[in-house]
């Protein structure tokens, strides 16, 4: 390699030494960092002496071999370091704080997955916020989380004070995908209900973060007479219980004004005094946004609707692709 390329690999190695320093503290924050400015001086370095891609794999040769300790040095990871740092820098010019907190691996995922920069920022801050692993990142990438983040149709902003409104918002989503009960989309409400509690675990990672579960069909006795809340959740975050109804059908008006109504009685029998409003959400198959809007209008408590898919919906350009019945019998016959 010529002068120029070892003046500046002298200065890659002072860079790592250094970084490894600092690794102790904090070892993600460190590497990432280091990545972004290795990423930057390969794009310069390219830039400035023409050198193209096959010099990658000299310094993932020489890299290798001074920091023999040091996994990620080899001439595929160096081309994603160079992808990556392409990617965000058209827009930052430092390594955002969202995307700095991400291991690695999740970083290699956004870039390969998401080609907005603002919606890469989106998941890093939810990956963060709700603590995803890289496979429910990737699940969520798939199933369009930033397209339903804050989408449901709700009157918080008219039945909340700023910024618990506001709050409420970001922490519901439309639609909900419930893909993973592997029910059939005629399921009815309490087949629904009670899968979801027997899966409670896949269902708190898809409302998210900050849900702590009551109860289901939790009973409250309003003038000697029972009823029956469908879900009893308390939001650590929002610092209330949310009451969800599940409703098998389309959204129908009177649901709100009976949740208005048992809204009314967790306020006065379990709410405590630091507690806010609590909060209800009505998960339907369908819903009109007029009909919702009305329903909500003039209730005086907190109401959000969404709606809830059972399967997954496949991709129109891939129902092509996929078999007919007919040329599966006949496979089978063959």
């Amino acid at each position: 390699m010529n002068k120029e390329y070892q003046e500046w690999f002298s200065q890659i190695k002072y860079k790592v030494q250094k970084a490894q320093l600092r690794a102790a503290q904090n070892f993600n924050v460190v590497l990432i960092e280091l990545y972004w400015d290795l990423g930057r001086e390969i794009v310069a370095r390219q830039k400035d002496f023409k050198w193209g891609d096959n010099f990658l794999q000299q310094l993932a040769i020489d890299l290798k071999s001074s920091f023999p300790q040091i996994n990620g040095f080899s001439r595929r990871n160096l081309y994603t370091i160079r992808q990556w740092y392409l990617f965000f820098s058209q827009q930052f010019e430092f390594v955002p704080q969202a995307v700095a907190q991400l291991p690695w691996s999740y970083q290699r995922l956004l870039i390969s997955k998401v080609k907005d920069i603002d919606i890469a920022i989106i998941y890093a801050n939810s990956t963060h916020k709700n603590g995803w692993s890289r496979d429910t990142l990737e699940a969520n990438i798939n199933g369009n989380y930033h397209l339903r983040l804050g989408k449901a149709d709700h009157n918080f902003a008219a039945t909340l004070p700023k910024p618990q409104s506001d709050l409420a918002v970001e922490n519901i989503k439309d639609p909900y995908h419930f893909d993973f009960l592997g029910l059939e989309d005629d399921a009815q409400e309490r087949e629904i209900e009670q899968a979801l509690t027997q899966r409670i675990t896949d269902f708190m990672l898809e409302l998210g973060k900050g849900f702590a579960f009551v109860g289901r069909q939790y009973k409250l006795e309003i003038n000697e007479a029972d009823y029956f809340l469908d879900l009893l959740f308390y939001h650590l975050h929002l610092r209330c219980y949310v009451v969800i109804e599940l409703k098998a059908g389309k959204f129908k008006p009177e649901y709100a004004g009976k949740l208005n109504f048992y809204l009314s009685g967790v306020d006065s029998q379990l709410r405590h005094p630091d507690d806010s409003k609590s909060i209800g959400i009505i998960l339907c198959r369908m819903k009109d946004k007029i009909e919702v809007e009305y329903a909500l209008r003039d209730l005086n408590k907190p109401i959000g609707v969404s709606a809830f898919e059972l399967s997954e919906i496949i991709p129109e350009n891939l129902k092509t692709q996929l078999p007919t019945i007919e040329e599966m019998e006949n496979s089978l016959v063959d």
